[in-house]
């Protein structure tokens, strides 16, 4: 297989599990693996060979999912709220788009350093929101808003559904009038991702 990837044959496609080389002619590198001194493409990609270092690598053609880990920034649509929770239904991580979405639980402790009283002043449903992921338990992500930047980047009249505006600390609709509660993050409004 090495011999036909030096024969001008760099760059070709191959499956997972199929043969790249030895151990002992080159080093095996990125989306390959090594079992009983022989070199796998662990992908579906281009075979590349770098002669001068010796190395074997695979290119991926598919990208793997972007799926949230631990530190991960999200974005996400409240989806419910309770007295001591809300759930978030996650589209985004670190600005990229999802195909599908992921289940994420915001607790009342992890929402800001002091004191609140209920997670209706924090958030309602169909607010826009951005969070750390904070824990994976149960195949539910635990978010925190807890940073300047993170909270409610839109938020919508609970009475009217217009987008409100942030004046002083509060959140105003100006089609309705009606004065709400957030915990905002610090670009409110301003076009945001994750």
């Amino acid at each position: 297989m090495i011999s036909e990837l030096s024969d001008g044959k760099n760059g070709r496609l191959v499956l997972p599990g199929e043969r790249l080389g030895v151990i002992e002619e080159f080093t095996a590198d990125a989306g390959t693996y090594v079992k009983d001194g022989v070199i796998y493409s662990i992908v579906v990609g281009r075979a590349l060979l770098d002669l001068s270092n010796k190395r074997v690598s695979v290119h991926p053609l598919i990208r793997r999912a972007k799926v949230p880990k631990i530190a991960s920034v999200v974005l996400g649509q409240v989806s419910r709220v309770q007295k001591q929770n809300a759930f978030v239904r996650i589209h985004e991580i670190s600005g990229n788009q999802l195909s599908g979405f992921f289940s994420g639980l915001l607790h009342i402790s992890d929402v800001q350093l002091r004191y609140v009283d209920s997670m209706f002043d924090v958030c309602k449903p169909g607010d826009i929101v951005r969070a750390k992921v904070i824990s994976e338990k149960n195949r539910t992500y635990h978010l925190s808003t807890k940073d300047r930047n993170l909270g409610v980047v839109y938020a919508f009249c609970s009475q009217c559904g217009y987008m409100l505006e942030l004046k002083r600390q509060r959140m105003h609709c100006l089609r309705c009038g009606k004065i709400e509660k957030r915990k905002t993050a610090l670009d409110y409004g301003k076009g945001v991702t994750a």
